[in-house]
């Protein structure tokens, strides 16, 4: 069998909707097992994070990430992603990692936010400017059409109008806002892409019924949302294994005595399930913490493999 190497340059056929759908589906399957290496300094790391889920496949992606590769004109990380069969161990496909990552992402945020946010939002507003923003802006705007205006913030004001200047075909009104606290107080669904290390969305600024995906920390010394917001919010993950006691976004709050770990209502396993408690009322606010993890890579890249095949 030939093994199949897809990047953006060759993958064809995908689109957001069933990036999240390989998601759902992905998580109506046994829980995964994963582990993580990290190997080398904080300015030349290089990751393994592995998965094996049941009735799905193995899965491996490999990267590297040197701060100071963006000096010398070189992506700041790179790697790829192997998928091997899950009854044969055969290896079906690589997948270059910024592929998985973009689908990966951004799925694992819709899909959070069409279990949790209000159905009747209408306004999205995304926090940060760079490449994850595009993607949440392209993914929420198709899966869920109900959302008739994005508003993007940015710490330099014209990253955010850059962003919106590059954007074709986007179903909805776009702006770039200038009042970051104006704008999560008019905001249904708050995105937040940011490489944050200290909050930069407070719980005093979010109204009821508005529903908060955080995406930008990633280690224990990062996070997004103030200990009021964490405190306030019915909380969520995608993956309690890949954030409790990983991400400062809960660690921190945890420490502190703001919340505690059972303050987590469910991960995106417990909230596919029928009978899942999700949100509870139009005017409560939830949180759902995207914190990635090898087993979502698995599922996006066993999904580009097959419509790769297809």
């Amino acid at each position: 069998m030939k093994v199949q190497f897809l990047s953006h340059e060759n993958a064809a056929g995908l689109g957001w909707p069933g990036a999240v759908e390989a998601l759902r589906q992905g998580h109506s399957l046994p829980r995964a097992q994963i582990a993580d290496v990290f190997l080398g300094p904080a300015t030349g790391t290089m990751m393994s994070r592995s998965a094996w889920i049941e009735g799905l496949g193995y899965g491996a992606k490999t990267f590297t990430v040197f701060d100071g590769n963006a000096a010398r004109g070189l992506p700041t990380v790179q790697g790829a992603m192997l998928v091997f069969d899950g009854e044969t161990g055969v290896l079906q496909a690589i997948v270059d990692s910024p592929l998985v990552t973009e689908f990966k992402t951004a799925a694992d945020s819709v899909l959070g936010a069409s279990l949790l946010a209000r159905p009747d939002s209408r306004h999205l507003l995304v926090v940060g400017a760079g490449t994850v923003a595009a993607s949440l802006v392209r993914a929420y705007t198709t899966v869920l059409p109900e959302i008739e205006r994005v508003s993007v913030w940015a710490r330099r004001p014209q990253q955010a109008r850059d962003l919106i200047a590059g954007l074709g075909g986007i179903p909805a009104e776009l702006a770039a806002v200038e009042d970051l606290q104006a704008a999560v107080g008019q905001a249904d669904i708050v995105s937040s892409a940011t490489m944050a290390r200290q909050p930069v969305i407070l719980g005093d600024w979010v109204r009821p019924g508005t529903h908060v995906d955080l995406i930008g920390a990633f280690k224990a010394d990062m996070r997004e949302a103030d200990d009021a917001l964490m405190a306030r919010a019915a909380l969520f993950v995608d993956s309690r294994e890949t954030t409790l006691g990983h991400i400062g976004e809960l660690m921190i709050p945890i420490a502190r005595g703001a919340i505690t770990a059972d303050s987590v209502l469910g991960d995106l396993y417990d909230l596919v399930r029928p009978d899942a408690r999700r949100r509870r009322s139009d005017d409560e606010i939830t949180v759902f913490k995207n914190g990635g993890g090898a087993h979502l890579d698995l599922m996006i890249a066993s999904w580009i493999a097959q419509a790769g095949r297809g």
